[in-house]
């Protein structure tokens, strides 16, 4: 069954176990698991988990390089020693451009409040109104992650939450019944627009309703 979604005319099919709109390939994970963070539980755990930072684009260096003198007072000294010794970011074979991070663990720009919860200093300046840039689209989107095909030019978007980390927002977000992209539609129409999260809506919508023609 085809869709034409929405008034930039999106082209939409749901095909085997991915959603397409207008080229992005969205696992039916976005659509069908259901998450909210919670912090209480996890702490940020997404802030220090992993082998390399945050993943950055190349405009977002251009943010990170006009905001850090801005969110230097909020960094703890242990990220700002880093990042004086190491540089703003560091570049990985595997993700490109990252954040740094403090002895391979918390990223530089994370700092834990009085609870343990590790807030980005981003964030928080942008909370603030000090900056305009919220933070990287890659912790935004989390545990949404986006990479490129291996076999075409087409973005991927794929749900990968950590099972350790995350289960207590995947059980909150079953019990408030919020599905993920529901959950993260700032950072998917930060990302790609409001035509882009309006068309992945009427697919979800769709798919919940019964309609197995989308399948067809």
């Amino acid at each position: 069954m085809l869709f034409w979604a929405t008034e930039e005319t999106l082209f939409l099919y749901k095909f085997f176990t991915l959603i397409v709109i207008d080229d992005i390939l969205v696992s039916d994970d976005i659509v069908e698991a259901q998450f909210v963070c919670n912090l209480s539980k996890c702490k940020g755990g997404c802030c220090e988990d992993g082998d390399a930072g945050a993943p950055l684009t190349d405009q977002e260096l251009d943010e990170v390089n006009k905001s850090y003198e801005i969110v230097k007072p909020l960094m703890s000294k242990d990220g700002i020693k880093e990042v004086e010794k190491n540089g703003l970011y560091r570049y990985d074979r595997e993700f490109g451009w990252v954040t740094p991070t403090v002895e391979n663990k918390i990223c530089t720009y994370g700092v834990r409040d009085q609870r343990g919860v590790i807030k980005c200093v981003f964030e928080e300046a942008y909370n603030k109104g000090q900056i305009k840039w919220k933070k990287p689209i890659s912790c935004h989107l989390y545990p949404i992650k986006k990479s490129k095909s291996r076999y075409t030019n087409h973005e991927m978007l794929n749900y990968e939450p950590r099972e350790d980390m995350c289960s207590p927002a995947c059980s909150l977000g079953a019990e408030l019944k919020v599905p993920v992209y529901t959950f993260l539609k700032e950072p998917i129409t930060r990302l790609y627009g409001e035509g882009f999260y309006d068309a992945l809506d009427q697919v979800a919508k769709e798919y919940f309703n019964g309609d197995k023609k989308l399948n067809k």
